[in-house]
């Protein structure tokens, strides 16, 4: 690796890690099958409601190695016989003479509706994260994040 692309590149984790500092978390938005009305907090889940959380460990997430992890339910119960992944997107930075980057792990069923498996996040910044479930070759399942990585 060239000194200049070694600078940049510590550069890039520097300023990613400042604005991660300010802006450290993830914002969650899931797309169900089938789909539904909106309904309110206080409403039942309708039939056949499916609600994915997920998280890092550690958290927030770090350049390296981390554990993603991602519980799935329908209808209040753990979905045991779905395929989980995670696929993480940084835009391309023009600019600094970045490509773009993903990133996309399998999450392996751990039981009682979690699937788990580890990635590597290869620098820090935000990261655009689609985690998908998939039952029978449909989709079950998908869920936006932003993981803020330091």
């Amino acid at each position: 690796m060239t000194q200049t692309m070694t600078t940049g590149l510590v550069a890039i984790a520097i300023a990613g890690a400042a604005l991660g500092g300010a802006a450290c978390g993830r914002t969650e938005s899931t797309s169900q099958a089938p789909a539904s009305s909106q309904t309110s907090a206080a409403a039942p889940a309708p039939a056949g409601t499916v609600d994915m959380t997920f998280k890092t460990d550690p958290d927030p997430a770090t350049t390296g190695d981390n554990t993603f992890e991602v519980m799935v339910m329908q209808d209040g119960k753990p979905v045991t016989d779905a395929t989980v992944s995670a696929e993480f997107f940084m835009a391309a930075m023009p600019a600094m003479k970045m490509p773009e980057m993903r990133m996309k792990t399998d999450l392996p069923s751990a039981g009682d509706g979690v699937y788990r498996g580890k990635g590597q996040v290869m620098m820090a910044g935000d990261w655009d994260v689609t985690v998908m479930a998939m039952r029978n070759g449909q989709e079950l399942a998908s869920k936006k994040v932003t993981v803020t990585a330091k």
